[in-house]
C-alpha cells in the first residue's frame, strides 16, 4: 500500500467532528424526554402519600396513573397531524407551555377531579414530546451519530425518572407530592427558552419547498467537508417519489412492513413490563412488608438502573446495532422478571427481600437497554418521510395505549392473581418479544433514512433488503 492511499484510508477511518450545534440541538429537545420521565416516575413516589391524603382506593391510584397516559395517546395523536402543518420544532415549542401548564394545575390541585383534570393535560404534553422528540432528533442527526443522539431523548427519560424517586425520597411525608408535581414547571421553561433559538428540521422545510432555508440549517449541523447539496437532494427524491401525506397512505401495502415493525416495539416497549415496576414498585414493595422507607429507597435505585441501561444503550444501539442489542438484552430482561416472580414465591425472610430488589434492578437494566433504548428510535427511523408525522403518533399511541393498559391493570392483576402470576406473565411476554424481534426487526444501523426508505419500497422483506444492501 503506497504512503497516499495509507493515509488516506486512515482519514477515511479516523472519527468526524460533528459540529457542536447537533449536540446541542439534542441536548435541548432533549429536556422533553427529561420532563417525560419525571411526570410519569414522580407518581410512583407521591402515590404512597396522595392515597393517603386523599383517601384513594386501588381503582382510583390506577385512575390518577392512568390518566395521563390517556393524554399522552391524545397527545401523541393531534402533535403529527400539527407537526406536518406547522413544523416539527414548534410542537416542542408548545410542548412545553404545556407541560409547565399541567404541573401547576397538578401542583395546586384541591381534590382527586381536579389532580386527575392537571395530569390528564400533563398526559398531552407528554405525548407530544414522546412523539416529536424523537422525531425532530432523528431530522437533524447525521446518520453517524443518530442513533446515540436519539437514545439521549431515553437517558433523559431516565434521568427524570431518577429525579423523581429522588424527589420522592426527599419529599416524602403528606403534603410533599404538591411540590413533587410542581418542581416540573423548571425544566419546562428551560425546553421553552431553549428551543426558541434551535433550527427547523431541515427535512420538513425541504418537504415545504423552502430548499434554501433546509440547506442554509444542514451546513450548521454538518461537518465540515459534508456534501450537502447531496443530502438535499436526497431529500428531495424521496419527497418527489412519495405521494402527499394522507391518513389513507398509512394502509397501503408497500408501507405495512415499517408499520408492523414500528408498532410491534412499541406494544412490546410496554407488554414486557417495565412500567408497572416504573409505576408501582414502591406501592408494591410497600404492601409486601418492605416498610415505605425501603420501598422509596429501592425506588432510587431503580431509577439509578434505568440512567445506566440509557448511558449502556445509547452506546450499544451505535455499536452493536438496535436489532443484536434487542436480542441480546431481552431474554435476560425475561429471565430476571421470572427470578421476581419466584421470588415472591417464597417466606419473607432477609434472603427473600434481597433476591426481589436484585431481581427487579437486574430485569430494569437489561429491560432498559435491550427495549427502552429502540423503542423511541425504530420508529422515526423506519417509517418514509411523507407520513413520518401521522405514521410515528400511531406508534406513539401504541405505546401510550399499552402503557395505559399496564398502568389500570398492574393492581388488579395481583390483587387477582398474586404478583408471582403477574410478574411471569410480563416474563412470557418478553418471551414473545424476542420472537418478534427474531422474525421482523430490521437493523438500521449507519442508514441514512432516505436509504432506509428506498429498502421499503424495494420488492422483498424490508429486513433482508437491509440486511443485503449493507
Amino acid at each position: 500500500m503506497s504512503e497516499d492511499t495509507a493515509v488516506a484510508v486512515a482519514a477515511e477511518r479516523a472519527p468526524v467532528r460533528q459540529p457542536a450545534q447537533v449536540y446541542a440541538v439534542a441536548a435541548v429537545s432533549a429536556l422533553g424526554g427529561l420532563l417525560f420521565g419525571y411526570d410519569t416516575g414522580i407518581i410512583s413516589g407521591a402515590l404512597l402519600y396522595l392515597r393517603e391524603d386523599l383517601q384513594l382506593s386501588s381503582r382510583e391510584q390506577e385512575i390518577v396513573v392512568g390518566v395521563i397516559l390517556v393524554g399522552a395517546m391524545i397527545g401523541a395523536l393531534v402533535s403529527g397531524s400539527l407537526a406536518g402543518r406547522h413544523g416539527r420544532r414548534r410542537v416542542v415549542l408548545w410542548v412545553a407551555v404545556v407541560f409547565a401548564a399541567g404541573a401547576l394545575g397538578a401542583a395546586v390541585a384541591p381534590d382527586t377531579a381536579t389532580l386527575v383534570a392537571a395530569r390528564l393535560v400533563l398526559g398531552l404534553a407528554v405525548g407530544g414530546a414522546s412523539n416529536m422528540v424523537p422525531v425532530y432528533i432523528a431530522e437533524v442527526a447525521p446518520p453517524a451519530i443518530r442513533g446515540r443522539l436519539m437514545v439521549l431523548f431515553q437517558l433523559m427519560v431516565a434521568i427524570g425518572q431518577l429525579i423523581a424517586y429522588l424527589c420522592g425520597w426527599l419529599l416524602a411525608g403528606s403534603g410533599g407530592w404538591r411540590v413533587m408535581f410542581g418542581l416540573a414547571v423548571v425544566p419546562a421553561a428551560v425546553l421553552l427558552i431553549g428551543m426558541t433559538r434551535l433550527p427547523e428540521s431541515p427535512r420538513w422545510l425541504v418537504e415545504q419547498g423552502h430548499t434554501a432555508a433546509a440547506r442554509s440549517v444542514l451546513r450548521r449541523l454538518r461537518p465540515a467537508g459534508a456534501d450537502i447539496d447531496d443530502e438535499i437532494a436526497g431529500i428531495g427524491e424521496v419527497v418527489k417519489s412519495t405521494p402527499r401525506q394522507d391518513s389513507r397512505a398509512l394502509w397501503q401495502p408497500w408501507l405495512r412492513p415499517a408499520l408492523v415493525v414500528a408498532l410491534g416495539v412499541a406494544a412490546f416497549s410496554q407488554l414486557t413490563g417495565i412500567n408497572a415496576i416504573v409505576y408501582y414498585a414502591p406501592t408494591i414493595l410497600a404492601d409486601a412488608g418492605f416498610g415505605k422507607s425501603v420501598a422509596l429507597i429501592t425506588g432510587i435505585g431503580i431509577g439509578a438502573m434505568l440512567v445506566v441501561a440509557g448511558i449502556t444503550g445509547a452506546i450499544a444501539v451505535d455499536a452493536i446495532g438496535r436489532r443484536r442489542t434487542m436480542l441480546w438484552f431481552i431474554p435476560l430482561s425475561g429471565l430476571a422478571m421470572a427470578v421476581l416472580g419466584g421470588a415472591f414465591l417464597m417466606e419473607g425472610s432477609a434472603a427473600q427481600h434481597w433476591v426481589v430488589i436484585i431481581a427487579l434492578f437486574a430485569y430494569i437494566l437489561f429491560n432498559g437497554i435491550g427495549m427502552q433504548s429502540v423503542v423511541w428510535l425504530i420508529a422515526p427511523e423506519i417509517l418514509p418521510l411523507r407520513v413520518r408525522g401521522p405514521a410515528t403518533s400511531l406508534a406513539t399511541l401504541t405505546v401510550w395505549g399499552f402503557d395505559l393498559l399496564i398502568a389500570v391493570t398492574a393492581l388488579s392483576a395481583i390483587n387477582a392473581v398474586g404478583r408471582s402470576g403477574t410478574f411471569f406473565a410480563y416474563a412470557a411476554l418478553n418471551v414473545l418479544c424476542v420472537v418478534f424481534v427474531l422474525w421482523k426487526v430490521p437493523e438500521t444501523r449507519n442508514r441514512r433514512l432516505e436509504d432506509i426508505e428506498r429498502a421499503l419500497h424495494a420488492p422483498g422483506s424490508l429486513r433482508r433488503n437491509l440486511s443485503t444492501s449493507g
